[in-house]
């Protein structure tokens, strides 16, 4: 139990951090988080050691985020198929413009909240690599190792997710 807690306080700002990436939503990422060390609580004593702690926690997170993504997105597909507002009060029910990550500085939000638009528009391998990389700032090993790829295969997709973001953003201005 020690070990869980000590691993907790020194995962849970990064786990959190990242959730966050993924989900855009503090409410949100707050209960991922809370999902990923249950898991983790749970399998510890089922850690093989084959890759670092802090990866296999990195890799649970991702994969809790990508899961809620997935489910929210069927249930946003239906709400959307029903009703794209919201009937009380007239506003649109699905939007992220409210979303500031809490490593971008206050006089940077509104290109924080474009970027972070743009990101969710990647393909998911590559929003994975583009948010360890340059979100997390980890390592090229250690972001590989989370995403069980050779480095090369890494930077390929933070190349690729880079060409689209750009592609994305000029459109914005265009």
């Amino acid at each position: 139990m020690a070990d869980f807690n000590q691993l907790y306080q020194t995962m849970k700002h990064r786990v959190y951090n990242t959730v966050l990436s993924y989900l855009q939503s503090a409410e949100d990422a707050e209960e991922v988080t809370q999902d990923v060390f249950l898991e983790v609580h749970q399998n510890l004593e089922n850690f093989r050691q084959e890759a670092q702690l802090s990866t296999w926690v990195y890799r649970i997170a991702i994969n809790k985020s990508l899961d809620f993504l997935r489910h929210k997105n069927r249930k946003k597909r239906f709400a959307i198929l029903t009703s794209l507002w919201n009937p009380e009060s007239g506003e649109l029910q699905h939007d992220h413009s409210d979303f500031m990550h809490p490593g971008i500085a206050l006089e940077r939000k509104e290109q924080s909240i474009e970027l972070f638009k743009a990101i969710d528009t990647l393909p998911e391998n590559q929003k994975t690599a583009f948010i360890l990389i340059f979100v997390e700032q980890l390592p090229y090993q250690e972001a590989a190792q989370i995403m069980d790829i050779g480095v090369k295969a890494l930077e390929s997709q933070v190349h690729r997710a880079k060409q689209n973001l750009r592609k994305v953003l000029k459109n914005k201005q265009d």
